[in-house]
């Protein structure tokens, strides 16, 4: 029957994938048989990262556009699609957060605009132009990045948790509203990972051993674990797999 993992074949736009988890997505998914576009808005990082997948013998192009800007995103997309012949798997992984944790009564109308619009309303422009191209073939994935914050929430960080609660909600709607065209939806909530973006929660003996002692595995995760788990979303092992935000944390989620 095949490697029913392999992507082979398979245009796979993922963004902000210079870095962190989403590179770690770009080498396992290009590793895996894909043709992975590489975004990020920094065109001299992007093409660093197609150079180290070319130079590993994998298939990889560049992308570079600001994911809030829902015009130029499509305009992309659409160029993709043209070049290769389709879009196969859109990874919704651009993200920030606050600078630092700000409690309500000093959340500012820029904080809240900053959070949302990258972590929760380009993932609806860029999903909505994805589907556009993956509607007319009749199959299609779109993989959201969550988090273990959608659902577990610490204080001074509302806006990150409702961005990301939102995130779950949209996978769950878009899962309903595209599956009957054959567009599989589902997201990955990444507990935490040991990426660049948590050096300083690692460096700080406090916050590392909150992460190892509530964590059940007893440590960080690695970035390749999150790049797994989106090679087996967009891979026919999991044609059946729709709607679900998939916890990929150690077991910290369900941890008392």
């Amino acid at each position: 029957m095949g490697d029913i993992f392999s992507l082979n074949g398979k245009v796979i736009v993922i963004t902000g994938a210079t870095r962190g988890l989403g590179w770690a997505m770009a080498q396992s998914m290009a590793a895996a048989g894909g043709h992975v576009v590489v975004n990020g808005r920094n065109p001299d990082a992007v093409a660093a990262r197609v150079r180290d997948l070319d130079g590993a013998g994998h298939s990889a192009s560049p992308a570079v556009f600001d994911v809030t800007d829902p015009e130029a995103s499509a305009a992309v997309l659409n160029e993709v699609a043209d070049a290769h012949g389709g879009l196969d798997v859109l990874v919704n992984n651009a993200a920030n957060s606050p600078p630092r944790p700000v409690a309500l009564d000093k959340l500012t109308d820029e904080h809240w605009a900053e959070v949302i619009d990258t972590n929760l309303t380009a993932c609806v422009f860029l999903s909505r132009a994805a589907a556009r191209l993956m509607i007319p073939r009749g199959s299609g994935r779109i993989i959201m990045i969550s988090s273990l914050r959608s659902v577990a929430a610490r204080p001074n960080i509302s806006i990150y948790t409702a961005a990301k609660a939102g995130l779950n909600g949209l996978t769950w709607a878009l899962a309903v509203e595209l599956g009957p065209q054959g567009i599989t939806c589902n997201a990955i909530a990444p507990g935490f990972i040991a990426t660049e973006a948590t050096d300083q929660l690692r460096d700080n003996s406090e916050q590392n051993a909150y992460v190892t002692e509530r964590t059940p595995l007893g440590r960080w995760g690695r970035p390749d674990e999150i790049g797994s788990v989106a090679v087996f979303l967009a891979s026919e092992a999991a044609s059946f797999v729709n709607g679900h935000v998939l916890f990929v944390d150690g077991g910290k989620t369900i941890a008392e």
